[in-house]
């Protein structure tokens, strides 16, 4: 292979964070469908929504230990002349009080318990005093303290949306909703390979001039956050015959995330490769960093190339790759500039940052190397192309953690 001539290239050149998003979401394979247990499910994306099977709550009940009563009687309770009440028995989780609390009646109830037909309100357990066969209420019953049912859900109601990513939070849901398993969408499975004479593994000596292969670790993790399935492969050397031959040796992947070999150099053979023997959907990103960012097709498989510097890759990974992988748009807030913020004419920039509290703050060390500042700083302003930003105006952050 030759590097390219300085012909018009046949493909886009320098397009927007968008349209590269677009692009690689045009590439990936059609996503199958596959039901999971609920044990299974974490991580996963869901592929068809989910309706209650039951209301939550199934009843009207507690939503704290105290005594439950009709709010009526209790209206004049306070310390000074606290209100007695003749209980008459209690409610549990799993066995609730069968008979009606009448005037001037109570039961006792624990969280979660049914209420009692007759009463309305309940008293917190600590604004309680026993006495004999009775009650003390040191202040009036509130009916706020009641979860009425289907206060909550209902049965019958959609619940959790087809395209739902299923964090934690929304397989208690799942469950809560009475479902056992869910129909989700098979994971992606994502091949990574770094590229260059000079990328070694972490633990042998390093030579003069040589990095360790940060990048792969870091794209390996970012993938398995992103609920895909995730292989690394060893790094390849700087040869189009080693590039030919470690992709030759891939099976079964749906994407291949390269880093290095993309840029304008004599021995950046990804980009050769693609162009050459390939097929390019584009070659260059309109941001900072990231910039030589490069998507293809060898073979029939979907390449995304990443730059070689380590915080380019992972960015550009973070802002373009991520949402079109799990079909999730960037999440970002907006908060108050501490610091002024530059804006690029013609590139949108991600500058790394340092939230506290409700501002966030430029982290100072910008250069595509300093992969420190991606752990220490936690977090991206997106600035505009032709933006800028200066202290106290509202900028869009990308949070990293």
């Amino acid at each position: 292979m030759t590097t390219p001539d300085a012909a018009p290239p046949a493909f886009p050149m320098f397009v927007s964070v968008e349209e590269a998003r677009t692009l690689l979401r045009q590439l990936l394979p059609e996503r199958q469908t596959e039901t999971v247990a609920l044990a299974s499910a974490f991580g996963r994306t869901l592929a068809a929504d989910l309706v209650a099977k039951v209301s939550h709550p199934s009843a009207t009940e507690s939503a704290l230990d105290g005594i439950a009563c009709r709010e009526a009687d209790t209206l004049r309770a306070s310390r000074e002349q606290p209100v007695r009440l003749r209980l008459i028995g209690e409610s549990r989780a799993g066995l609730a009080f069968a008979g009606t609390v009448g005037p001037g009646e109570a039961v006792r109830i624990y969280t979660g318990a049914p209420l009692p037909q007759g009463a309305d309100a309940i008293c917190p357990v600590e604004q309680l005093q026993d006495d004999g066969d009775g009650i003390l209420l040191l202040r009036p019953a509130s009916p706020s303290d009641v979860r009425q049912e289907g206060g909550d859900f209902t049965a019958g109601e959609t619940v959790l949306h087809a395209g739902a990513r299923l964090t934690p939070a929304r397989v208690a849901l799942a469950a809560a909703l009475g479902h056992a398993e869910v129909p989700t969408l098979k994971p992606l499975r994502v091949a990574v390979m770094s590229t260059g004479d000079e990328v070694i593994e972490p633990g042998q000596p390093l030579g003069a001039g040589q990095v360790y292969n940060s990048n792969a670790y870091g794209l390996l993790g970012l993938l398995r956050e992103a609920g895909c399935e995730a292989a690394l492969l060893p790094a390849a050397p700087d040869s189009p015959e080693a590039l030919e031959e470690a992709l030759a040796g891939i099976g079964g992947a749906d994407v291949l995330l390269t880093s290095g070999g993309v840029s304008m150099g004599k021995y950046d053979f990804v980009r050769d490769l693609l162009i050459q023997e390939g097929q390019v959907s584009f070659w260059k990103v309109r941001m900072r960093p990231g910039g030589p960012a490069m998507l293809g097709g060898w073979k029939g498989l979907p390449v995304f190339g990443l730059p070689g510097n380590p915080v380019s890759s992972l960015v550009v990974f973070q802002v373009i790759v991520r949402p079109a992988l799990t079909g999730q748009p960037l999440s970002s807030l907006r908060l108050r500039a501490g610091t002024p913020f530059r804006g690029l004419a013609d590139k949108t920039a991600f500058w790394r940052a340092e939230v506290r509290g409700s501002q966030v703050f430029d982290y100072g060390k910008q250069g595509s190397g300093v992969l420190r500042s991606l752990s220490d700083a936690g977090a991206l302003v997106v600035m505009p192309e032709g933006g800028a930003a200066a202290v106290g105006d509202e900028v869009d952050v990308v949070l990293l953690d």
